[in-house]
């Protein structure tokens, strides 16, 4: 078993970094205020789990990695979705998590290279 140390502070980093990145696709989405929260709330609650198991899953020379990663990705965006979706008055939820998600992913990837 791999010393997994590092993961209590790769998930406060991640979750800080997708924190900063998806408040400010917030504002330019216009969440209004009252909904920010909910944002929050929502990327504090599915942040971490994706981090945690992703490193726990994924081996990172597995070509089953990016699935498994894909995968949870994916149901970080359906939950967040779903809270946005039934708890704000964001427009198209499906649309704003799936993009700010994406943008998260994408700066994610950029700062590992």
């Amino acid at each position: 078993m791999s010393d997994l140390g590092y993961v209590v502070p790769l998930m406060a980093i991640c979750l800080l970094a997708t924190l900063a990145l998806e408040s400010l696709y917030a504002l330019l989405w216009g969440v209004r205020r009252e909904d920010f929260r909910t944002v929050l709330l929502a990327n504090a609650l599915t942040n971490p789990a994706v981090v945690l198991l992703t490193q726990l899953a994924c081996d990172p020379h597995d070509s089953a990695a990016i699935w498994i990663l894909l995968g949870l990705e994916l149901a970080a965006v359906a939950v967040e979705a779903l809270l946005y979706a039934r708890r704000t008055r964001i427009r198209l939820p499906w649309a704003f998590s799936l993009c700010a998600n994406a943008l998260s992913f994408i700066a994610g990837l950029f700062l590992t290279i």
